[in-house]
């Protein structure tokens, strides 16, 4: 029997130190992947990975193993998920590998897959350690490796999908990340002048951590937005699948709040429906609402995300992490959907002035409590004995959102990293200290993090 760490099978992907997601255990991956992608009729994965250190060698391990599984691998290199995904649906039928460890600190790592348009999560993601552990893994012929490069047809269908009415000054910050090998090429082709910030694909990060819903790591593209009068600045995670926005006064916009920007503009073209994580703000469909069309709440995850974007025929999904995918693109490319907010600018759209239009509240960042224990399980604990005295409706598709007539509170267990996920908003601050009463309560002995209501 092969031993392979499960502690590295998370929701939605692999991940985890890189002294336990070694080359070694990532041949294991590629032998696994590649025999279900045969299983699967799937004959070609396309195969991408980041600037990490650890990267090269872990997706030269996954390769040699695709290929022993009988797998044609088409290889792209230093590349970020969006390069990966159009390379996987436009020239692999839907199958792709991407080694990242997307925002996570450098001495971690990750593997995302995709076979045949499916997003490997979940149950499928268990029961390819299963095949690992049980040796279910056929040598096969065939497989052979193929460099690839899809770069410049990615950003000619970009900009023949996303024109801008005019050119613009932006400013990107890609946070020494993969994007910054593509990305400033994308906007300058789009019409844009672009002031690049950490542009330069380095996996030690040097400069600040490429996670940009963190408020400290935008900083200097604050700064460098109102210094330069650009009139938008972007940027983005290690592996390029989630946004941040500075608008030109240099104000953060949440990801909740952007995909209302995105809501606006697709919903003023056609009537339809919006997806939302059960992280993001009530004013999500509270503007849908008044825009005429329709919404949902969804488990947290790109792969949930994206499952459900096709289940429902929903114009976008979002989440307040900053991941967005569109109905006619499909996947969560934070490339595309910077374009997509770059477009609205460039019509004329004052992003600051928009902002002002939307339902105003009090609302805490996401709060993270460090467990020891199994998050989950503690999540069900607290749904089996916890009151909430105000509450009005309690949903449980992702954790505990607790809805009240004022606000809504949330308990959920992530499912990357070992903690317990707060979330606060309300319409005033008696009725969030309220609510927050009643959610330290039902955590209890654990103790509240501390919050500044805003």
């Amino acid at each position: 029997m092969i031993s392979v760490p499960a502690s590295l099978f998370k929701a939605y992907d692999i991940r985890g130190k890189i002294d336990l997601l070694t080359p070694e255990f990532a041949y294991w991956v590629g032998r696994a992947c590649g025999a279900e992608a045969i299983a699967r009729d799937q004959a070609v994965v396309a195969l991408g990975f980041d600037g990490r250190l650890s990267s090269p060698a872990i997706a030269a391990a996954l390769s040699r193993g695709l290929c022993e599984a009988g797998v044609q691998v088409f290889d792209l290199g230093l590349s970020c998920t969006p390069l990966l995904y159009y390379a996987a649906l436009k020239k692999a039928s839907g199958s792709g590998m991407m080694i990242t460890g997307s925002h996570n600190p450098p001495d971690y790592n990750g593997i995302k897959i995709m076979l045949g348009g499916q997003t490997i999560a979940g149950e499928t993601l268990q029961a390819l350690r299963q095949r690992i552990e049980q040796g279910q893994l056929p040598i096969q012929t065939g497989g052979v490796v193929q460099r690839f490069d899809v770069m410049q047809e990615y950003v000619a269908v970009l900009k023949q999908q996303l024109p801008l009415k005019r050119p613009l000054k932006i400013v990107l910050d890609c946070g020494n990340g993969s994007p910054g090998a593509l990305a400033p090429t994308l906007y300058r082709e789009l019409g844009c002048e672009v002031i690049e910030l950490y542009c330069e694909v380095d996996g030690l990060f040097p400069n600040h951590h490429p996670d940009p819903q963190v408020a400290e790591n935008l900083l200097e593209l604050q700064t460098t937005v109102l210094a330069q009068h650009a009139d938008v600045g972007l940027a983005f995670d290690g592996d390029g699948d989630r946004l941040g926005v500075v608008t030109r006064s240099g104000q953060i916009i949440p990801g909740d709040r952007l995909l209302m920007l995105f809501a606006t503009a697709e919903l003023s073209q056609q009537s339809g429906h919006v997806l939302y994580d059960v992280k993001s703000s009530r004013a999500v469909s509270q503007w849908v609402s008044t825009l005429g069309g329709t919404s949902e709440a969804i488990p947290t995850g790109h792969s949930h995300m994206k499952r459900r974007l096709r289940e429902t025929g929903a114009l976008i999904a979002g989440e307040l992490s900053g991941h967005f995918a569109f109905a006619n693109w499909g996947v969560d490319d934070a490339l595309y959907a910077g374009a997509k907010l770059l477009q609205q600018v460039a019509a004329g759209v004052d992003l600051d002035i928009e902002l002002k239009h939307f339902p105003i509240s009090y609302s805490s960042p996401e709060l993270q409590i460090p467990l020891t224990e199994s998050g989950h399980g503690l999540v069900a604990q607290i749904a089996a004995h916890a009151q909430f005295p105000s509450s009005q409706q309690i949903s449980a598709i992702d954790g505990l959102r607790i809805e009240y007539t004022d606000g809504f509170g949330l308990i959920r267990a992530s499912n990357t990293t070992p903690v317990l996920t707060l979330r606060i908003e309300a319409d005033t601050i008696p009725a969030m200290q309220r609510i927050q009463q009643e959610i330290a309560t039902a955590i209890a002995p654990l103790p509240f993090p501390h919050i500044d209501e805003k």
